[in-house]
């Protein structure tokens, strides 16, 4: 609730209190006045609507009384349904946290198509929304713009401030959108699992890669001390001396190869982490247990051709 108080050479008062409507209802009874009967429908059925009710009243020579209902419009971005909807197949629930009376909450909320509201949040509620759900083991990242938002931006595990913002927010926050879009969240969380899909799967790659080279190496090194090994020799390598060799060679190739994709990385499709992690195993670590066996066995072909390599 704001206003301001006016004062006249009579000595009069005029105090004018404009705000949520619960507050300035309370303010009106308070100093002995009443609100008229249309009042609390038409408060309803602008937060209905998806609006921001706001009671208008004045306390002067006359009483408390309200004079008015200002609707304020809370305008949905352009395609931020379609947005949060890709938030959703990333795995992703998103929360609206609002100031907002309940019946506005809601409207808003199934406008945007967000998974969830906390409506007429405090600071000290928003804090401790958000500590609910890191206590849950969950990952929380949050935009706000606002000083209210300020200790849950500062508590967040990802907080992006809007450019527009307070200071405070700015402060609190990891890092600031210079667009102040809300849903710049979404490319933030889009890098983030890019880089942690393209180390896993190189990590994949790496780990089955060596299992087949040890297959090459191993047998080659140690058959002649325990002839057992030789069984181990699935790939049918010309001679110990070339399966090292040949096993050096597509190390050396295959390091070479995997710079392209560590610095572009593996493109992120929003799905489920539990999809990701099936096409991954079998992208990268399948063809890292393939590829070697292929790889090694053709340059080991070409070495036994090539004089002093064997």
């Amino acid at each position: 609730m704001s206003g301001v108080d006016l004062a006249w050479p009579d000595g009069a008062t005029c105090l004018i209190r404009k705000g949520a409507a619960t507050a300035v209802a309370h303010w009106v009874v308070r100093f002995g006045g009443h609100l008229p009967m249309e009042a609390k429908p038409l408060v309803d059925r602008i937060a209905e609507a998806g609006g921001t009710p706001l009671l208008v009243a004045v306390h002067d020579r006359h009483g408390a009384r309200a004079l008015g209902v200002i609707e304020l419009k809370d305008v949905v971005k352009e395609g931020i349904a379609e947005r949060f909807a890709e938030l959703r197949r990333m795995g992703i629930r998103t929360v609206m946290v609002t100031g907002d009376n309940p019946l506005t909450a809601r409207a808003i909320a199934r406008e945007a198509g967000v998974d969830d509201y906390l409506a007429e949040a405090t600071p000290e509620d928003k804090l401790a929304h958000l500590k609910k759900e890191q206590a849950a083991g969950n990952m929380v990242a949050m935009t706000g713009d606002g000083t209210n938002d300020a200790p849950a931006l500062a508590q967040a595990d990802v907080g992006v401030a809007m450019n527009t913002g307070t200071p405070a927010a700015k402060e609190a926050g990891n890092m600031v959108d210079l667009d102040s879009n809300p849903t710049k969240l979404i490319e933030i969380i889009r890098v983030g699992k890019q880089l942690l899909i393209t180390r896993g799967a190189l990590t994949t790659f790496s780990i089955t890669n060596d299992v087949a080279k040890f297959f090459a190496i191993i047998p080659a090194m140690f058959a002649g001390t325990y002839p057992g090994l030789r069984h181990l020799n699935i790939m049918g390598l010309h001679s110990p001396q070339s399966a090292i060799t040949s096993a050096i060679i597509f190390n050396a190739l295959i390091i070479v190869a995997l710079i392209p994709l560590a610095l572009r990385g593996v493109r992120y499709q929003p799905a489920d982490a539990t999809d990701l992690l099936r096409r991954n195993l079998r992208v990268y670590g399948l063809g890292g247990l393939i590829l070697p066996f292929l790889g090694i066995k053709a340059i080991d072909l070409l070495v036994q051709f090539v004089p002093g390599l064997d």
